[in-house]
């Protein structure tokens, strides 16, 4: 039986595409592996294939958000998210300074030493996530300052595990979480509105929802976006 395989992405999800003498295509989301798997009859177009997985794409979300996401090794080949985008990681092992490189809209060069091991490169990405953050994250609140005529004294970043932000209101401190760094920036625009609308509404009652629906009207979008992780 000849079989042709690969992967496509869609909504940031990977789905491993196999093509073999099949008459109807199967969808499975494998719980254990964390993994959505079609296969597909050999004459069946990429499009038709895409259409399928678009049509199905609500319940691939449901069951594939209750996976647990898969460990990162750090290991060429796996995908890693910039801006709301995926990458093939490529490590590169040369004695030079480490750096890290988009390259053709689709690898994410890691430029390391032979002898690097996993925390090495783990290092390495995540600084370069958190430069990012720290030339854009100033930028957002210097536009949005004037609009909602408030001042953030002070800002920061840290790995969060159940928060994308948080805000203490009486110091009118905010924090934003390093994995803002992998989603699109939009969502990154919006939890540092979000955490700027609580230096003057506390809660989330109507005050806030009011300044939010006001200043930036598609926020509840942004929110699913960012819920669905």
């Amino acid at each position: 039986m000849q079989l042709t395989n690969y992967q496509i992405i869609i909504d940031d999800i990977v789905i491993e595409i196999t093509k073999k003498s099949i008459k109807n295509i199967r969808l499975v989301v494998h719980r254990s592996e964390g993994r959505v798997r079609i296969s597909a009859p050999s004459y069946v177009s990429d499009e038709i294939l895409r259409q399928f997985i678009l049509s199905k794409l609500n319940w691939i979300n449901k069951h594939h958000n209750r996976l647990p996401k898969p460990e990162e090794l750090f290991v060429s080949g796996e995908i890693h998210y910039f801006q709301g985008r995926s990458y093939l990681l490529n490590i590169i092992e040369l004695d030079c300074k480490a750096k890290v490189e988009i390259r053709d809209d689709c690898y994410l060069d890691l430029y390391l030493a032979p002898s690097s091991n996993i925390d090495k490169r783990r290092s390495l990405l995540m600084s370069w996530y958190r430069k990012y953050l720290e030339y854009s994250i100033p930028v957002y609140i210097k536009q949005w300052e004037p609009i909602l005529n408030v001042q953030v004294k002070q800002w920061g970043i840290r790995l969060m595990k159940t928060r994308w932000g948080s805000c203490n209101y009486r110091e009118h401190r905010i924090w934003l979480n390093l994995e803002l760094a992998k989603q699109d920036p939009r969502c990154l625009e919006y939890v540092i509105v979000h955490e700027m609308v609580h230096l003057l509404e506390p809660n989330h009652g109507k005050g806030f929802v009011g300044l939010m629906n006001k200043h930036l009207p598609h926020w509840r979008i942004l929110k699913k976006q960012l819920n669905r992780i």
